[in-house]
């Protein structure tokens, strides 16, 4: 038994974590191959190596996943100082090449001298589709403003097909439940984020960011955009170009009469607080959200002309009014305080509102012991806890939110 966790202990000094692993870079350099300051890591490699986000076999792993800034070619190699194999017999090593290769499309490097043969071509790379909106970021290294690009792009556009298979590997890295989608249905939009940057006094672009869009069909004539991904890859994010992107996509459906209204698919918590942030910046300026109309309460006015100007739905239209309430309201007032948690709670209470009708059916259908027995489970200060505690949680994203708007 010992010789066993002998064995066990030498053979663990095999495993490797896959997220610290995988080295990925966008390089514009050739310098930037040496840089560790250019190389990030994966938060996520579950949908690639398991959920223990570990690969056996090796010492000193190192996947090298080398993408050139701008039309993402890509060098994939692998290191490492030992393996397993060569060490202990009828013990395998994972093929840890052939999982990397089922989400790399074909076509890429293995040398790197191949490789910066292709970033010397880098020049002639230029975004693909329509060019929708242009705006700048200081930056406070360089002391200058870096522009930037939001383009439309379809599968049409030549050589997006080949783009867009080498872009959509970052997702398996950065979304926790990230799927490629059918890029051969037409229903699809894509909307993509360049920095321009020079080299040797020539302009390139660097790729920044992305969104999928699918256009769903409503009965009888409209179409309901639903954001499906959007991605800001690492290097750029925490410099506002998510808020560009969604606020460039908004804008863009607005103006088409045949859209009813924009969603997105199991949005996350950060998508959430962006969206917040997006609507509330397009909203605020609108008549039927004046301070004086926002203290009278939520309207079907604040939704009819948020749906019709700015293709928001009713959900959100609700959210962006409570935030917009929240700066209308002096909370140290004590009555504009009371009047405003009342006003949000009674929307919060719209779960705990059906389970009270749930109990009144039971009341007619259950025998007094089946009854008893479901009443026992609901605890109703528990409730009124939890519905405090979703309300503070509430106003403290909210106060984010207005702080961001007042900053931008």
């Amino acid at each position: 038994m010992a010789g066993l966790s002998a064995m066990e202990k030498k053979l663990a000094e095999y495993k490797c974590n896959t997220n610290e692993a995988i080295h990925l870079k966008l390089v514009r350099f050739q310098e930037d191959l040496e840089d560790d300051n250019t190389t990030f890591h994966p938060e996520f490699s579950h949908q690639v190596f398991g959920d223990d986000e570990v690969a056996f076999g090796y010492k000193g792993l190192k996947i090298l996943l080398y993408y050139i800034a701008g039309n993402l070619s890509t060098l994939f190699r692998i290191d490492y100082t030992s393996k397993v194999n060569e060490n202990f017999d009828c013990v395998e090593a994972d093929d840890v090449e052939s999982k990397i290769r089922e989400i790399i499309p074909p076509g890429f490097s293995t040398s790197t001298d191949d490789f910066v043969s292709l970033l010397e071509k880098e020049v002639n790379f230029k975004p693909f589709g329509t060019l929708l909106h242009t705006y700048s970021v200081h930056n406070e290294e360089a002391g200058e403003d870096v522009k930037y690009q939001i383009y439309k792009a379809d599968i049409t556009c030549p050589g997006f097909r080949e783009y867009h298979e080498r872009l959509q590997t970052f997702l398996m890295w950065f979304i926790e439940t990230a799927s490629f989608i059918d890029v051969d249905d037409e229903r699809w939009n894509y909307f993509l984020v360049f920095e321009k940057y020079n080299k040797d006094g020539a302009t390139l672009f660097a790729t920044v960011g992305y969104m999928t869009v699918y256009n769903y069909y409503v009965y009888p004539d409209k179409t309901r955009p639903r954001v499906s991904q959007m991605l800001i890859l690492p290097p750029f994010q925490g410099e506002g170009h998510g808020a560009q992107l969604l606020e460039t996509v908004h804008r863009y459906y607005m103006s088409s009469p045949a859209v009813l209204d924009i969603t997105a698919e199991d949005p996350s918590e950060n998508y959430v607080k962006l969206r917040d942030f997006v609507l509330v910046k397009l909203c605020q300026d609108l008549p039927c959200f004046s301070p004086e109309k926002l203290k009278q309460g939520f309207s079907q006015d604040m939704v009819t002309e948020a749906q019709q100007k700015l293709k928001v739905n009713k959900q959100h239209t609700r959210r962006v009014y409570e935030i917009l309430r929240l700066h209308a309201t002096d909370m140290g007032n004590a009555e504009q305080s009371r009047s405003y948690r009342l006003d949000v709670k009674r929307r919060l209470m719209g779960p705990y509102k059906k389970k009270q009708r749930e109990i009144a059916k039971m009341r007619r259908c259950l025998r007094p012991e089946e009854l008893t027995n479901q009443l026992n489970q609901i605890d109703i200060n528990l409730q009124h806890k939890q519905l405090e505690e979703t309300f503070q949680q509430l106003v403290s994203d909210y106060r984010r939110v207005l702080e961001r708007l007042a900053q931008a």
